[in-house]
């Protein structure tokens, strides 16, 4: 009978030893999961919809007390609630990660352009805002290879979109290489309230909200808000095979690291 009680005093101190393992796993997961919820997680981009400003395989930090939270800010999504917690409007010229509208499971990132009651329109490749023309400048010719390994080429301009409630102008990059098509000529938008206007830094090459079509992105509810992005933490340029691993630290953006989204 004592061989039986010490057999199971020695067992004791690993069952502790394993609960403790899974209680602090445990604990992390719930840590990690309040973290991504409630103030910031990683985002990948996969298109160049917003090139110049974030390129394929950068790796974006975004933080999510910005704009209040709703249930998309929640990995999953599920529902538990409607509309924002401490929902807070976004500014023009944010650039914002928030749920596709008509697949909230797929995250779109874009930049802000229009706000509740804003006038939007594209006349021959230029962008008005409330019927101001938005300042711009040509920096240089550019290229750039998109997700699919297209050439992008044309014109690398500065662009200054006027500031929200207050805010000072926002000054940042855009890509444009062509002056025609619908998305360069567009009808005027009015946002509506409780939705924004979004649209790509690549003003040629975005599926944003001047498409409005039962396909189209359209107006974005505000409800979609996941978060603002700030800042590139890591970035990968996979122009080899995964396996090819002697490649790896030539393909690696070390210029982008860390780098404040503008």
């Amino acid at each position: 009978m004592s061989s039986i009680n010490q057999d199971n005093n020695k067992d004791a101190p690993k069952r502790e030893s394993w609960w403790q393992v899974l209680r602090s796993l445990i604990t992390t997961i719930i840590v990690i999961l309040a973290i991504r919820t409630l103030i910031i997680a990683p985002f990948t981009i996969p298109s160049g919809s917003m090139i110049p400003t974030l390129l394929v395989g950068d790796y974006v930090a975004v933080t999510k007390f910005d704009y209040g939270w709703s249930r998309y800010a929640i990995p999953f999504a599920p529902p538990l609630f409607d509309g924002r917690i401490a929902g807070k409007s976004p500014h023009r010229g944010d650039v914002a990660v928030f749920r596709y509208t008509h697949d909230t499971s797929i995250d779109y990132i874009k930049r802000i352009i229009g706000l509740p009651g804003d006038r939007i329109a594209m006349r021959e490749g230029r962008l008005y805002v409330n019927d101001q023309l938005i300042d711009r400048k040509p920096l240089r010719p550019y290229e750039i290879r998109d997700e699919n390994r297209r050439l992008l080429s044309g014109i690398l301009y500065e662009e200054v979109l006027p500031g929200s409630d207050g805010r000072k102008p926002v000054t940042h990059d855009i890509l444009q290489w062509s002056q025609a098509g619908f998305a360069n000529n567009s009808e005027e938008y009015v946002v509506p309230q409780g939705y924004f206007f979004a649209m790509g830094d690549d003003r040629d090459d975005s599926a944003d909200s001047r498409f409005q079509d039962e396909d189209g992105l359209g107006y974005v509810p505000m409800e979609n808000l996941v978060g603002k992005a700030r800042f590139v933490f890591y970035s990968f340029d996979a122009r080899h095979p995964l396996w090819e691993i002697w490649h790896w630290p030539a393909e690696i953006r070390w210029s982008r690291l860390f780098s404040v989204v503008k």
